[in-house]
């Protein structure tokens, strides 16, 4: 039976919300201040249990309570109501420089940070190299830390945090921060724990890490859990209610909507202009191959002037590419009536490796949306690993002035 090492009990967290009044209103209230007051509930009834060993995930949009919850699971943060047990020592890394004093150097912050996190000053003698070594700012180690950067700040706080000898690790999003080649480092270590049977709860808008490094992943919307699966349920979930979101909020604003009638239909994708390919999802082998968007505008009497945009995304929304046949490609869209097919062509698309969506939208001229399609169509992109971050590109060592032959690894590999 698993040792749970994280109970949240009915956990509830709300902040008080001071709103600004006018002068008006700070003559007529006159102190009754607190009267513009609100109570915001950043988590309502959480109830969640972690057991050893576990990686688990708290994803959702901005202001769902996930950074929240973190916090009170690490103890930064007092509930209101309902309790929260833990059992090993927690290392939390919630907030950029938290724990770190701006006057002291990144020497004593070391000693500063790691008694907080428990350890002895002999412990800390004894792990305080590796620190400094997994961290890559030795020359800046006796630097005041107010005049780190942000990469430098999360640099020497994530070490401090994995060599402590945590029995949890907590992360937040401050990562991201990180330059590539570090987050790669700090990915492998959170790995190495995973190994170790340590317990990690970690936030992240990253679906693709979520899916990756967790075995579960909880959505939070609005301070309530909504969905608590296996990664790939969990993040279908939340894209679900992200395009939602946004279907809703266009909706809602009429002013941005056409009175010209016209729909999108049969979105498709191939790798050239004249072939076919109906399947849900297509890979491309390789960056640099062609990606061709195919579709078809329907209107009984579509005025000239209309333009299309393509866009393509990571399946959680994020844009990585996007084209207007108008703005972009300068053409004017002849007028129609009955079915007009259409191709969008991308040569030598570089995406990084990863799973893409395909979006498209359908505007008249005077750039008001008349239809769209989001996420009609999937692609998945396949490195060599070359190189990584969000376009690819083949890379190449000079040495001695030649150049370094690469063999790329199979992709099947």
């Amino acid at each position: 039976m698993a040792i749970d090492v994280i109970r949240v009990m009915d956990v509830t967290k709300q902040f008080t919300v001071h709103k600004e009044k006018s002068l008006k209103e700070r003559v007529v209230s006159g102190r009754r201040g607190r009267l513009y007051d609100e109570r915001f509930e950043a988590l309502s009834h959480i109830n969640l249990d972690v057991p050893l060993g576990q990686s688990l995930g708290l994803v959702g949009p901005n202001g769902s309570g996930k950074s929240t919850l973190l916090k009170v699971i690490g103890g930064i943060l007092a509930p209101n109501s309902g309790r929260v047990l833990t059992r090993g020592r927690i290392a939390a890394l919630l907030e950029l420089g938290a724990g770190f004093h701006p006057d002291l150097s990144g020497r004593e912050n070391i000693y500063l940070n790691a008694s907080v996190l428990g350890l002895t000053r002999a412990e800390t003698d004894k792990y305080f190299d590796e620190i400094v070594d997994f961290s890559g700012i030795a020359d800046f180690i006796d630097t005041q830390v107010k005049f780190y950067s942000s990469g430098m700040y999360v640099r020497l706080a994530f070490s401090v945090a994995v060599h402590v000898d945590p029995d949890i690790l907590l992360v937040d999003e401050v990562l991201a921060v990180g330059d590539e080649p570090f987050q790669q480092k700090c990915m492998s270590k959170i790995r190495q724990f995973q190994t170790e049977g340590r317990t990690i709860v970690f936030v992240s808008h990253s679906s693709g890490q979520v899916a990756d490094l967790c075995d579960r992943a909880i959505v939070l919307e609005h301070g309530k859990i909504v969905e608590d699966d296996e990664p790939k349920i969990a993040l279908s979930r939340l894209k679900r209610d992200y395009l939602e979101t946004i279907t809703a909020n266009r909706e809602s604003d009429t002013s941005t909507h056409s009175t010209w009638k016209g729909q999108l239909e049969r979105i498709y994708l191939t790798d050239k202009p004249e072939s076919y390919h109906n399947g849900d999802f297509q890979i491309v082998p390789l960056p640099g191959a062609t990606i061709v968007v195919h579709g078809e505008v329907i209107s009984d009497d579509m005025p000239a002037g209309w333009s299309l945009t393509i866009e393509i995304q990571t399946t959680m929304g994020t844009q990585r590419l996007t084209c207007n046949t108008k703005k972009n490609l300068n053409f004017q869209m002849p007028a129609i009536s009955g079915r007009f097919p259409w191709a969008v062509g991308f040569p030598e698309v570089r995406l990084a490796e990863g799973e893409y969506a395909v979006s498209v939208s359908l505007f008249d001229s005077e750039n008001k949306l008349i239809d769209e399609l989001q996420q009609v169509a999937f692609l998945a992109s396949r490195t060599d690993q070359r190189t990584s971050g969000a376009i690819y590109s083949p890379a190449y060592l000079w040495v001695n002035e030649a150049v370094q032959e690469f063999i790329p690894r199979s992709i099947e590999e």
